[in-house]
């Protein structure tokens, strides 16, 4: 907020019509032993001509530095008219409705999102959003157990991105549910279909990111197939960009994927320090009164209008209290209004045009690092937009060089897979251009020539 209007004479009038002396009586139920006390690192206060100069001044400290990283958040291009429109007062200061007729406008656009969510994931029906990707895929676990009752283990491809793994396990451990790795090919950076034995009989659920962390794409309907055979359901985590080229989860194999969940980011989501993020999950018609969170439907009123409602409320924890299927879900509404609105810009061709761009800039990007001497991939797999390559010395001591060059190089790998050695993961979007990828080029074979 850019600005406060309460004065210190306001702020002392509301202190007084609430009956307490200061602010800090407010918190006077935390413990005094788990107060921080001062706060000696923050300096003195500055006006706001003073503050505008500071900040403008540690805003272009940062550089303009072109960003290969991907990993699971990427830049791409969001037109003007994204946050234009999903700034104005109706959308930017509505919060989730709760009184359905209060709210259509906002209604209707969570509602669209649910249909090309829907659409796009090949899937009957989407919930209207969660925090981000990596807890979309922990409520699809709790949702998959939920099913199958009694089986308390999920498969989980080792090729899903790391930070997925760990946010997925830290909530569902606590429910007494057990994830297990599935083991991925050196040669290919894919999970093979054997890797889910007959020994998976007692399991709830597959899990099968596509692309993968590594960029690759899995051989996605042999694993599902594998999947069902041994009774456990899938579980898809997609980069949704991705499945504007790719066959959507719902047609994987004979039967499709149950579950389709992951981040929406790409949509006209600009990249910031930790956030925010857009978790989209979709479903089968069969497991909808599972799925956690809110529903919009279209409707028809007494005179025949359509409009627009919460539908299958009942799961919820305002209603539901310690039954609800989840306690920590929420809807990112003003997220799901950002994405719809790219969605609706772009359409359908022009979303297979930018997947398109990203994987031929990616392609030629790699073409170009592989020609360097030590450079070359790890993986012999098909990709998306991102790629593992393999440099000849330390990947943290190249991509600090590459700094040096005004280019954000990659993600160390050595970092969460240290048995591929020497190595790091790049991407390109549709926003780079030729110049660009020469570039990088250059500055790498300056690096390791």
């Amino acid at each position: 907020m850019p600005f406060f209007p309460h004065t210190e004479q306001d702020l002392a009038s509301m202190l007084r019509s609430v009956g307490v002396g200061s602010i800090e009586a407010l918190f006077d139920e935390i413990p005094r032993e788990l107060w921080c006390g001062g706060l000696d690192s923050v300096p003195p206060a500055m006006n706001e001509l003073a503050v505008t100069r500071l900040m403008t001044e540690r805003a272009e400290g940062d550089g303009g530095e072109l960003n290969f990283i991907g990993a699971g958040a990427y830049s791409h291009h969001i037109p003007a008219a994204v946050w234009q429109i999903a700034t104005r007062g109706e959308f930017y200061s509505s919060y989730t409705p709760y009184q359905a007729e209060a709210s259509q406008g906002t209604l209707q656009v969570l509602y669209e999102f649910q249909t090309m969510m829907a659409s796009l994931t090949g899937m009957d029906a989407s919930n209207a959003s969660l925090y981000d990707g990596a807890t979309a895929l922990a409520e699809a676990i709790l949702m998959a157990v939920r099913v199958k009752r009694g089986a308390r283990r999920v498969l989980v491809a080792g090729t899903l991105h790391p930070f997925y793994r760990r946010a997925a396990g830290a909530i569902v451990a606590q429910q007494g549910i057990e994830l297990v790795d599935l083991p991925y090919c050196t040669a290919g950076g894919d999970t093979p279909a054997g890797a889910i034995d007959a020994r998976a009989h007692d399991t709830a659920a597959v899990v099968i990111p596509q692309p993968n962390f590594f960029g690759v794409l899995e051989d996605a309907d042999a694993l599902t197939e594998r999947a069902h055979e041994v009774g456990a359901l899938v579980v898809a985590v997609c980069n949704p960009l991705a499945l504007a080229l790719l066959e959507p989860p719902g047609r994987w194999g004979d039967r499709g994927a149950d579950i389709c969940c992951g981040e929406a980011q790409p949509f006209g989501i600009p990249l910031s320090g930790g956030g925010p993020y857009l978790g989209y999950l979709t479903s089968k018609q069969a497991l909808i009164r599972q799925m956690p969170g809110r529903i919009v439907g279209r409707t028809e009123d007494a005179d025949g209008k359509p409009g627009f409602t919460l539908t299958l409320q009942a799961r919820e924890q305002h209603i539901r209290r310690a039954k609800a299927t989840s306690n920590i879900c929420t809807n990112q509404g003003l997220m799901a209004t950002a994405a719809t609105i790219y969605l609706a810009l772009t359409g359908a061709e022009g979303l297979g045009r930018i997947a398109a761009a990203c994987h031929a800039n990616a392609a030629a990007l790699c073409d170009r690092l592989g020609a360097l001497p030590g450079v070359s991939p790890a993986f012999s797999g098909p990709f998306f937009h991102e790629r593992v390559l393999r440099l000849p010395a330390p990947a943290a001591s190249i991509l600090d060089r590459l700094r040096d060059f005004g280019i954000q190089g990659g993600y160390d790998l050595s970092i969460d897979h240290p048995e591929i050695g020497d190595a790091i993961l790049v991407c390109a979007t549709e926003v780079m251009t030729e110049s660009d990828l020469d570039r990088y080029a250059a500055a790498l074979a300056a690096i390791v020539g």
